[in-house]
């Protein structure tokens, strides 16, 4: 899966699934961006994915190491997944995936470093949807 198609598959998975590959994106690969994010818990709890999903990304986006640098990206983001048309959860991931991997290309790499640091990001976060996929039962 490239991350061309990335999008066309967030459709396909549940909304349990959806929730856990946010949370791998704002969690764990965001780490390559030097985002360490540490979610606010106790206003998480027990909610169901259409609740915890939105909050979640709420308390993400609030954490801004360089506020230029990620309004630019959330913008660029949002604008991409606006062409992907798609509703619901789904939009949300297809945000929130774009959101972190064009985060994480540091300043003053070459476009050749960026390009390839985004194409590995691309691929985890591929590998990554397909893993958590399979565990819900939907193969991609």
């Amino acid at each position: 899966m490239s991350d061309l198609a990335l999008h066309q598959y967030l459709p396909r998975v549940p909304d349990a699934a959806l929730q856990e590959f946010i949370e791998w994106c704002v969690l764990e690969q965001a780490k390559a961006a030097e985002l360490n994010f540490t979610p606010d818990r106790s206003k998480l709890d027990n909610l169901p994915p259409g609740d915890y999903i939105p909050k979640l990304v709420d308390q993400f986006m609030k954490v801004k190491p360089d506020p230029i640098k990620a309004g630019l990206v959330a913008a660029i983001a949002g604008k991409e997944a606006d062409k992907h048309a798609l509703s619901g959860l789904a939009i949300v991931a297809d945000f929130v995936s774009l959101y972190v991997k064009y985060l994480i290309p540091k300043e003053g790499s070459t476009r050749e470093q960026a390009e390839e640091l985004l194409t590995k990001a691309s691929q985890h976060q591929s590998e990554k949807l397909t893993e958590i996929a399979k565990k819900h039962g939907v193969e991609l």
